[in-house]
């Protein structure tokens, strides 16, 4: 059995097949999801699915960085008070993205640091949205130490001394996704050295899809390829990689 544990079945690109996507997915091993949010925009949708499928579709509540906005301080106060609302698996996906835009990092710092905290006093783990802004990563974990917080590094891409480094400064899992099955992934030599113990799975669907489908839809059915890669990668069985991870998925989210 596999857990997806970043996924968003919510999302518009699931409308029109959703029964589908689900009976791939559970034929796939695929035992439960967990659903990050974005913002206040997808909040309904994520509920809906989530209480559609109770016991397999996980929530989570956070702010992305890339929905930090000049309303910023609104759609934090709006995580603020809904996370009393129900039993959520997770403060996220939240974190830094320097990618698409560089106008709001400070904004996109205080929120990420004011969402660990929030976390850290409901004892939730944070699922992390990293992208081209690894150095002020490292600012926020210093403006954070004294925070007792667990996290996973969601999409991770980094090199195995990243990896390493991070370990030293935080209680932190890796999420594995498609991008570890590309051609030339550098990822790929980084799971080799990387303990199953520190790996969680995830497709990020809808999006990066693992080869063979890639270009398509991702959906999470897809997970098990990212299992049987790792399991080649690290030259162990598929069924090794499948317990471990979804063990860890168990302990991490408290599922």
């Amino acid at each position: 059995m596999l857990i997806d544990t970043h996924c968003h079945l919510y999302d518009e690109a699931f409308r029109d097949d959703f029964e589908a996507v689900l009976t791939r997915a559970r034929e796939a091993g695929i035992e439960a999801c967990v659903m990050p949010g974005i913002d206040r925009s997808c909040h309904d949708a994520l509920l809906a699915v989530a209480d559609a499928l109770p016991g397999f579709a996980y929530p989570c509540i956070g702010l992305h960085p890339t929905s930090v906005g000049e309303d910023w301080q609104e759609e934090l106060d709006f995580v603020r008070k809904h996370l009393a609302d129900r039993p959520w698996r997770a403060v996220g996906e939240i974190g830094l993205d320097e990618y698409w835009s560089k106008e709001f990092v400070e904004d996109q710092i205080r929120v990420l640091e004011e969402q660990v905290v929030l976390a850290a006093e409901a004892d939730l783990p944070v699922i992390i949205h990293l992208r081209e802004a690894t150095d002020d990563f490292f600012r926020v974990l210093e403006d954070l130490r004294g925070v007792s917080f667990r996290g996973v590094l969601h999409a991770y891409t980094g090199s195995y001394e990243l990896y390493r480094r991070l370990l030293t400064l935080g209680d932190f899992h890796f999420g594995i996704g498609g991008v570890v099955t590309y051609k030339n992934a550098g990822i790929a030599s980084a799971v080799e050295k990387m303990s199953l113990q520190d790996i969680l799975l995830e497709t990020d669907c809808p999006w990066l899809t693992p080869v063979p489908f890639r270009g398509k839809r991702n959906e999470p059915a897809h997970v098990r390829l990212v299992a049987e890669k790792i399991a080649q990668i690290k030259q162990v069985p598929l069924e090794e990689v499948a317990a471990a991870t979804t063990s860890n998925a168990r302990a991490f989210f408290k599922l």
